[in-house]
């Protein structure tokens, strides 16, 4: 069993304080932006940053679907979105990139399988979820622009 970690990383033309408060706006903007794969999306508690609870179901593939309950926290300026039904971990982080843009940093990590599973899942999943987080973004970006 190892760590599994997906990054992405995309420059967005607008500020970072609008790209950072649109991130944290999990009633609104963030609703907007998710990709197709995320669905039964709802927001439990909160909404807006530190302290939201949401919940989605996250269709890796059409047959592998894990139902999240994340729990958001703000430590040191990045939005922290923890699963509490799993180790997985997102973090999103924003800095100006100059001229009114700002980059957009995801990590998300988790715990995984082991033996022949774990060596595919941490081969191609990274692969997949950073796709899912370049269309995130690209929809952020248009949502902002």
């Amino acid at each position: 069993m190892g760590q599994v970690v997906a990054t992405a990383e995309r420059t967005v033309r607008a500020p970072a304080e609008r790209v950072r408060a649109a991130l944290a706006d999990y009633t609104g903007t963030r609703r907007e932006v998710l990709p197709e794969q995320f669905s039964d999306y709802r927001v439990d508690a909160g909404g807006q940053g530190s302290g939201t609870r949401v919940h989605w179901r996250f269709a890796a593939t059409s047959k592998r679907v894990r139902e999240q309950d994340v729990e958001v926290t703000e430590p040191e300026g990045s939005l922290v979105e923890r699963d509490t039904r799993s180790s997985m971990v997102t973090t999103w982080t924003v800095t100006p990139a100059g001229a009114g843009s700002s980059t957009v940093r995801v990590r998300t990590t988790w715990d995984g399988a082991g033996g022949v599973g774990g060596f595919f899942e941490r081969t191609f999943a990274p692969r997949g979820l950073r796709r899912v987080y370049d269309d995130l973004l690209g929809r952020l970006e248009r949502r902002l622009g």
